[in-house]
């Protein structure tokens, strides 16, 4: 404000208010003899006094209510016919004076989880696998599916009905089906949630060996395993699909059933609706130029029933991403 009051001599208050952008009735406050007399805020009437502050701090800190908060003191001297501020003004006291106040019990602390962001561009470069329950014959009686699926093609390339969640099983199945496609060091990511099975050492210690680099969902967070829970409800929602199997034989015969019809024969929306299979194994650019002819031939015959527009078929995929990153 000085600056502004130097300046004000030379060119006038309002230019120099206006120059510097300073309000005017600011300036004059600052200026007028009251403001610049102005000592500091007497204390209020009714606040404590040093000596009783200083009371109040020693019986907080006293070892008898060092671990009590101030609610629990306040009525305790009450009860025993002491009275020397409210409740408000012991926590004014620890929190201004002291800062005191706190919480004071242990929670857990969580560790940071990263956001998984994995790419896809062909065929056997990340895969997601997931266990669900299929309901047994009687109530609390389950079997356990493992079903291992490429994100790139929605191919299932390998699954597993079992009576129980192990992850020696899980380890049996994820070698058995690295075998069957040919998987290479360094080749494939392995995603999964945080289950028992995923997290198991025997599990761990299999893709180390292999070569096979491992992925896990942060914590309560499904859309960090989304294909996995899609192609789960694809089948659970399967009009065939019973609400119990009375044995694990009988799903064991649903599954060789379904996995089948899922790969070869359902058209999915995410790749095109081409096949699972047409796409995992490489046949997909094939079927779009067939469907391509197809709809250029309809065009040619009724022009005006696409209103001038060449139809294509749906696009195949190019990339696909478990929490594609966003750039600013």
């Amino acid at each position: 404000m000085s600056v502004a009051y130097a300046l004000s001599q030379d060119v006038g208050k309002k230019a120099a208010c206006e120059a510097l952008a300073v309000p005017r009735a600011t300036f004059y406050r600052h200026m007028s003899p009251a403001f610049q007399g102005e000592k500091t805020r007497p204390a209020p009437v009714l606040a404590l006094t040093k000596q009783e502050r200083d009371i109040v701090i020693d019986i907080l800190h006293s070892e008898r209510f060092q671990d009590k908060a101030p609610r629990q003191v306040y009525a305790t001297l009450l009860d025993e016919g002491q009275y020397h501020c409210s409740v408000r003004t012991m926590y004014r006291v620890l929190t201004d004076e002291h800062g005191d106040v706190k919480e004071r019990r242990r929670h857990v602390k969580h560790p940071r989880y990263e956001k998984p962001e994995l790419l896809a561009t062909a065929p056997n470069q990340v895969w997601s696998w997931d266990i669900t329950k299929l309901k047994g014959p009687v109530k609390w009686t389950y079997f356990y599916l493992y079903v291992i699926l490429d994100i790139f093609s929605r191919y299932v390339v390998g699954w597993m009905v079992a009576h129980r969640e192990q992850d020696a099983l899980a380890k049996r199945l994820i070698e058995e089906t690295c075998q069957k496609q040919h998987i290479q060091q360094g080749q494939l990511i392995i995603h999964a949630d945080r289950g028992s099975s995923m997290k198991s050492k025997a599990v761990a210690h299999l893709l180390s060996d292999l070569g096979i680099t491992k992925t896990h969902s942060r914590p309560h967070v499904s859309n960090d395993n989304p294909y996995s829970e899609s192609q789960f409800k694809t089948l659970k929602y399967c009009p065939a699909f019973p609400v119990r199997f009375g044995s694990i034989q009988g799903s064991r015969s649903f599954c060789q059933g379904f996995f089948p019809w899922y790969n070869k024969e359902h058209c999915h929306s995410g790749i095109g609706l081409m096949t699972p299979e047409s796409v995992h194994y490489g046949q997909a650019e094939g079927i779009f130029t067939a469907r391509s002819t197809v709809l250029a031939k309809a065009y040619e015959k009724h022009p005006n029933r696409f209103k001038g527009r060449m139809p294509k078929p749906p696009a195949l995929p190019q990339a696909v991403w478990i929490n594609k990153p966003i750039f600013d």
